[in-house]
Order: structure tokens, then sequence, then C-alpha cells
């Protein structure tokens, strides 16, 4: 599933660069995350940098985006090639 980031987010962006797959980047009032680009970090790391950095927790799984461990590493394979 890909993440978003909450309403929470203080735009300090600490998540832009961690992201392997480019999908953060600034928006309006917060940072926002491209769905499409979001594997949740799958195959790179363990688990979701953005989350792992956020300084006030704002990046959370999206419960509408559910998808398996080879749905993201499909993803991240067509992404990266």
């Amino acid at each position: 599933m890909a993440y978003i980031i909450t309403d929470d987010c203080i735009s300090c962006g600490a998540c832009e660069p961690e992201c392997p797959n480019k999908a953060i980047s600034e928006g309006g009032d917060k940072y926002i995350i491209d769905p499409d680009l979001c594997t949740e970090c799958v195959p790179v790391f363990d688990e979701s940098q953005c989350a792992v950095v956020c300084p006030v927790d704002a990046c959370v799984p999206d419960p509408d985006r559910r998808e398996t461990k080879a749905q993201l590493e499909a993803k991240y394979k067509k992404i990266h090639g």
C-alpha cells in the first residue's frame, strides 16, 4: 500500500531525500507522496524510510491503497527497470 502524508506534516523536508523512488515532493502546505511511485520502500529497505525519519509521524500507510509485497516489488521493477 502506498503511504500518505497527513496534515500533521510540518514541511521539514526530511522525508523527500529518503525516498528511493522519488515519490515525495513538496506540496502546498505539506509534502505529498505520489501513490503510483510509492512502494513502501520495498524491496530496497525493510521499512518505509519516510516514516522512519518523519519527526511528527505524518507518514502513514494509506488504507485505501492496499498492495501485497509482490505487487510492491513489481511496481518497483516497473519504475526502475
